[in-house]
């Protein structure tokens, strides 16, 4: 049995745009790339599903004969996750929209000084009470 090729890379070419709009910082391309991940996972278990076949209700065909209804269910709960989750993004975007008139993820406050300590080569406070205080100095002199 031979799979569609055209199929596969719609398949592969739906999820690679979905992947790299979700990776955006507008909650409006988010959406938008979560939908088009969610379509071309439901066609890539189409495909995995193998080829068409007669309908599988026991007693009116031979079980060789039957389509496996596996992927039709795992499509049809892709479905209704993807809409919950787009239905939780749009109301998102909409408080974003009204609170700061744009739909853009802001930077946190925490990681912007995690990155600056980061680049700095310095260690947080928070560092310093897990390790109970002892400075790098002194773990390498006691270290040599």
């Amino acid at each position: 049995m031979s799979t569609n090729v055209s199929l596969i890379v719609t398949a592969s070419a739906l999820i690679a745009c979905g992947v790299y709009l979700i990776l955006e910082r507008s909650l409006t391309r988010v959406l938008a790339g979560l939908l088009i991940l969610g379509n071309g996972v439901s066609i890539l278990f189409l495909i995995a599903g193998g080829g068409a076949g007669d309908a599988p209700i026991e007693g009116t065909t031979d079980a060789a004969d039957m389509a496996d209804p596996l992927p039709q269910a795992l499509v049809l709960t892709a479905i209704v996750i993807a809409l919950a989750t787009t239905a939780f993004l749009l109301a998102m975007a909409y408080r974003s929209w009204q609170l700061n008139a744009n739909d853009d993820v802001q930077d946190d406050v925490e990681d912007a000084s995690i990155r600056r300590l980061a680049a700095a080569d310095e260690a947080s406070d928070s560092h310093d009470l897990a390790t109970g205080g002892e400075d790098d100095d002194v773990l390498t002199e006691e270290g040599a």
